[in-house]
């Protein structure tokens, strides 16, 4: 019984974390519950491919902040590549309450920008996975078609 629990011993690897390359199985993905800043707006890759952006506010919770200290705003953009996805985010409009998942890309500065420029700065790109609608925006009742 001894020898079984040895050999058993043996086969546990000696740290949790690799420095090995990554695999596919590997992935950064982020959540996000929160408002759409604008409509999703359609766009053109260099190669004249449409993918949509678009943007979702999340708010800080003001728990845990000091006293008089207010919750703060993070801008999230997001973009879709993906053309059945595409046809239903063209749908949605700024104010929507999203759910939505997104792969988490952390890009770094390209060595010959300007450090000041976006390209000289690390970037986090996030490339849309799903997104459900959970509340649709208040109506504006700006129709005042008069009579």
């Amino acid at each position: 019984m001894l020898s079984l629990s040895a050999r058993a011993a043996r086969r546990v690897p000696l740290r949790a974390f690799s420095t090995s390359a990554s695999r596919s199985a590997d992935m950064a993905k982020l959540s996000l519950i929160g408002r759409l800043g604008r409509d999703p707006e359609v766009r053109l890759t260099k190669s004249n491919k449409e993918y949509i952006s678009y943007t979702i506010a999340t708010e800080n919770s003001s728990l845990g902040l000091p006293e008089g200290a207010q919750p703060t705003t993070t801008w999230h953009y997001i973009f879709s590549f993906s053309p059945s996805s595409n046809n239903y985010l063209r749908t949605l409009r700024k104010g929507s309450l999203v759910y939505a998942e997104a792969n988490f890309e952390l890009r770094q500065p390209d060595p010959s920008a300007d450090p000041d420029s976006p390209e000289g700065q690390k970037q986090i790109f996030l490339r849309h996975e799903t997104l459900r609608l959970l509340r649709a925006p208040k109506r504006e009742d700006n129709d005042n078609d008069a009579e």
